[in-house]
């Protein structure tokens, strides 16, 4: 494989700038913005709100204006689709509006999806949320009259974007707020949360301790520039930096940052991928990659820190010699679908070998079978983990081998990707 592959833009940034433009005064243009499902969900739900959000796809633009006019319809009902995101970032927002009553909900899978602490903490800190279904989960109903602050208590071991989600709202209470953190949180997405903070005007949240996050009242919401640059998908880029293992060759990857550059600890990804043979040298405005030609080995990694990367490595382990052991990823259960149990039931219809707990996978490489066909669940990062490993020649005459069904699903973040992967084979063909 062949080429250059220009990745689309973070859907963690692009959505938390949104709201985060949206709480200001002044228009402002986020570039390189994504255009996928939660993204456009996302903004359309701020248009339902009252903002104004002007979105140019060719441009990659998402201009946000007219915030003044922001919950100025007195209500909305707000659809955030399977988008974890929105419906956690649109919840904190709407419990922290001046006024007004939302009703959120989103599709059955949604409704699953945890909830209940990020409710509990904004009660808490003065919001008033009814759950019209089970309690704790979608569908619900805010009665908005702003947040008063204070003290809250939340668990965010399920998700660390139900405390970005507080972290985002915070410095509107009337008084400041502090969050006691029960269980572990994934610290990096947080921290992307602080980052953008600093970035829209307000202080960076202080850690008291290892516990105990604070934020208190601030100036309003405001960029410098009147623009957002949104970094490339670091998730996105797990797919292509792992396809060289795959296929040989090489790729560009544009704008990608390296590990411990840039705001998304999912870059973190590309050292696990160099330790299973990914030879890797950063080049101006460009990172190139390849198979170091020296085997492709087996891993063992905790990925809870960047646990949306791990399937990635799952998907093409049994190319791998010697097997792979992923942990750090019970809380993956609970996204879109059982990620630790999907990932197990369909490597084990290709014929591998697989021991499955709630917190790990071992994967220990055996023949592929071909002429299978993967379930996705609905779950966009199984459509592309084995839309990657399905460009494995298998039966070296460049044949088809594996199916995939439903791939649409993976237009949730990354609507163009089977393209993209199509135009790399057609162009390495041509070369």
């Amino acid at each position: 494989m062949q080429g250059d592959v220009t990745l689309p833009g973070s859907k963690s940034l692009t959505n938390r700038a949104l709201l985060l433009a949206a709480l200001g005064d002044t228009p402002v243009t986020l570039t390189g913005a994504l255009f996928s499902e939660d993204t456009q969900l996302m903004a359309a739900a701020l248009r339902q709100l009252g903002f104004t959000v002007e979105a140019d796809e060719r441009a990659g633009t998402l201009r946000i204006a007219d915030q003044a006019k922001g919950f100025s319809g007195g209500e909305a009902d707000l659809f955030v689709g399977l988008a974890g995101t929105a419906a956690r970032f649109l919840t904190a927002l709407c419990a922290a509006a001046p006024r007004g009553t939302f009703r959120l909900d989103g599709v059955a899978q949604m409704r699953r999806r945890p909830m209940k602490p990020l409710i509990q903490a904004l009660r808490q800190l003065g919001a008033e949320i009814r759950c019209t279904g089970v309690e704790g989960f979608f569908p619900l109903v805010i009665q908005a009259r702003g947040l008063d602050g204070g003290r809250a208590t939340l668990d965010a071991s399920e998700s660390s974007q139900l405390l970005s989600a507080l972290l985002l709202v915070a410095p509107l209470a009337r008084s400041a707020v502090e969050i006691r953190i029960v269980g572990e949180v994934r610290r990096p997405f947080v921290d992307m949360t602080a980052a953008l903070l600093t970035q829209f005007g307000q202080p960076a949240p202080q850690w008291l301790s290892g516990e105990v996050v604070s934020s208190r009242p601030q100036r309003r919401y405001t960029t410098t520039a009147g623009s957002y640059a949104v970094e490339p998908d670091a998730t996105a880029a797990s797919y292509f930096l792992a396809l060289p293992l795959v296929t040989g060759g090489s790729l560009a990857l544009r704008g990608l940052n390296g590990p411990g550059s840039g705001l998304q600890g999912d870059t973190q990804f590309i050292r696990v991928l160099q330790e299973a043979g990914l030879a890797v040298a950063p080049q101006p405005g460009a990172m190139i990659i390849r198979h170091a030609g020296a085997g492709r080995r087996g891993v063992r990694q905790d990925f809870s820190e960047y646990s949306d990367t791990f399937l990635t490595l799952a998907a093409i382990s049994p190319l791998l010699e010697g097997p792979t052991f992923i942990s750090g990823i019970a809380h993956t259960r609970k996204q879109e679908t059982d990620r630790v149990a999907g990932m197990a039931r369909e490597l084990r219809k290709l014929g591998q070998d697989v021991t499955e707990t709630v917190d790990s996978l071992e994967i220990r490489p055996k023949p592929l079978r071909a002429g299978e066909t993967i379930e996705t669940y609905g779950d966009h990062r199984f459509a592309m983990s084995f839309g990657i490993l399905g460009c494995h020649d298998l039966h070296a005459n460049g044949r088809p081998w594996l199916a995939i069904k439903h791939p649409a699903c993976c237009a949730k973040t990354f609507p163009h990707f089977f393209e993209l992967l199509e135009s790399l084979r057609q162009k390495s063909l041509d070369r």
